[in-house]
């Protein structure tokens, strides 16, 4: 009689995330992929525990749960992450940004799916991946400060995070960065599912209709409410270890770390499949 799998999981706390216990032969099978992005709607992050996939085996399983996003303009579906210059001389200024909380994508139409990380080499000390549930977030928003929401629009652009890694940018830098465009979105977005989340982050520059002060109070107290230990959760990384979360559904960030210490993650992404709305 043909063994059936089964998804073996268990949940990190009761708003966010789930760990992933099947061995790497069912997890690249395939007859488990529905029920892990069921699992990664539901739950935000989940968590794939010492699985150790290799780079080749990541592209599989990215693969084999949707289509991979490319990564750059050379249709590679992989990336090194690192804020090491030496190791991701490209990228390592432009991932400064990363240590602020943000959803990938608010500069496109239709943002990334997921995302999946894995650690080869992790930080000696912090280093550690933050994830909020900001589907969680927005459910349990009182009824007074949804309504306050609601109907929102918010304007995101890849320069306004600047002001968190870099206050005071050479002209030339702020220019390249404005060069990425900005777009407004919904503050709230009504999901297919129907389901709704909020869109927050490092790129939200401000709240369309209202003055500064307003507007940044309250991108700030959505981002401590949605942030707060309710709604998140901190993966400190060992070697083999591999996350998924829900782009769509979370926001993340990196946190602090030596940049010279040798952390090194490697990346894909799924494919967006659903506009903001």
């Amino acid at each position: 009689m043909r063994t059936i799998t089964r998804l073996v999981s268990e949940p990190i706390n009761a708003r966010i995330g789930s760990r992933v216990f099947n061995d790497k032969l069912e997890l690249l099978g395939g007859a488990l992929a529905s029920d892990i992005l069921a699992l990664l709607e539901a739950r935000g992050v989940l968590v794939f525990p010492g699985i150790g996939f290799t780079e080749a085996e990541q592209v599989v399983f990215t693969h084999m749960l949707g289509t991979p996003a490319a990564e750059g303009r050379d249709g590679r579906v992989v990336t090194r992450v690192s804020l090491d210059a030496r190791e991701n001389p490209e990228a390592a200024a432009f991932l400064k940004g990363s240590l602020y909380w943000h959803i990938d994508g608010t500069n496109s139409d239709v943002p990334i799916r997921a995302s999946l990380l894995s650690c080869k080499v992790p930080a000696a000390r912090g280093g550690n991946t933050g994830f909020c549930n900001t589907y969680a977030a927005w459910e349990d928003l009182p009824l007074a400060e949804k309504a306050v929401c609601d109907g929102r629009r918010v304007v995101h652009a890849p320069w306004a995070s600047l002001a968190y890694y870099d206050p005071e940018p050479r002209l030339q830098t702020l220019r390249a960065m404005q060069a990425l465009g900005e777009k407004e979105l919904p503050l709230v977005w009504n999901h297919a599912s129907g389901r709704k989340s909020l869109i927050l982050g490092c790129t939200a520059r401000n709240v369309v209709g209202l003055d500064y002060k307003e507007s940044a109070a309250l991108l700030a107290g959505l981002r401590e409410w949605a942030t707060g230990p309710t709604f998140s959760y901190s993966h400190a990384w060992r070697a083999g270890d591999l996350v998924m979360w829900d782009n769509t559904g979370t926001m993340h960030r990196a946190e602090a770390y030596d940049p010279l210490c040798g952390r090194l993650m490697i990346r894909t992404k799924l494919e967006g499949e659903e506009a903001f709305a």
